[in-house]
């Protein structure tokens, strides 16, 4: 039933997009094929609306936040609002409501902001039961571990973390100086930070292990989970068009 809900929402998420996008681009088109008057900033405020309606519905799939989900999809039909006011003020209208709308997807992007903030930057799914000595890392965004070289030199790192009961997961990819120490001394620090890396509070001790197999997935499963467009999109996005110099993404269990 679960899958049966969020593959409904993804349907009627994208073709709320690629409605919004027909409108915005082709009013006459769309006009004539859904039997609106011709008027074509009134099909664009539609498309508007639509691409809204569409993002709201999609990011609902991987925001586990009402709030978020809620101001990131009025923010799309804010901007496009807005651009649909500018572009069509030949057509009639004032500027006032080309203002009005302006500020609201303003103030829509300043409120997602803040509540971001208060989420810590963490969008997605997090474990609402982790282990003890885990838990002040659960909603934590960016933490920095710490690996030592042979000679016992410590070297921070700055990585995303993902909790799940007594242990932890961190993804690198397989040249990776740091999977290197990790192979050769499997003991590590890991301790909540700024996204450069600062530490922001106390270090937990840990160890590693290399994953593969079905703890390989589950590992990556976590990591898209609390992190759908950093872990979901972009990192395995760069570790595949850099393979060649990278080598394969990899994922160690910290315990």
């Amino acid at each position: 039933m679960r899958a049966l809900v969020r593959a409904v929402a993804a349907l009627l998420g994208a073709a709320s997009l690629v409605a919004g996008v027909w409108a915005l681009m082709s009013p006459d088109s769309f006009s004539s094929a859904v039997g609106f008057p011709p008027h074509e900033h009134f099909v664009h405020d539609v498309g508007a609306f639509q691409l809204g309606i569409g993002a709201t519905l999609l990011l609902a799939l991987i925001w586990a936040d009402a709030l978020s989900v809620a101001l990131a999809g009025y923010l799309v039909g804010g901007v496009a609002h807005t651009v649909s006011h500018v572009i069509d003020a030949h057509l009639g209208g004032s500027a006032a409501q080309t203002w009005t709308v302006g500020l609201l997807a303003v103030l829509a992007l300043a409120g997602l902001v803040a509540r971001l903030r208060q989420l810590g930057w963490v969008v997605g799914y997090v474990d609402s039961a982790p282990d003890a000595a885990w838990a002040p890392l659960v909603r934590q965004k960016t933490v920095v571990l710490t690996t030592y070289r042979r000679d016992g030199t410590a070297v921070p790192t700055a990585v995303s973390i993902a909790v799940a009961g007594e242990r932890a997961y961190v993804r690198s990819f397989e040249k990776a100086w740091k999977t290197r120490r990790l192979c050769n001394n499997p003991r590590v620090t890991v301790a909540p930070s700024t996204a450069l890396g600062k530490p922001t509070g106390p270090a937990v001790e840990a160890v590693a292990r290399r994953l593969s197999g079905a703890e390989y997935r589950a590992a990556s499963r976590a990591l898209v989970r609390k992190h759908p467009m950093l872990h979901g999109v972009l990192v395995p996005l760069m570790h595949r068009l850099g393979r060649a110099k990278t080598g394969r993404t990899v994922h160690f269990e910290l315990s």
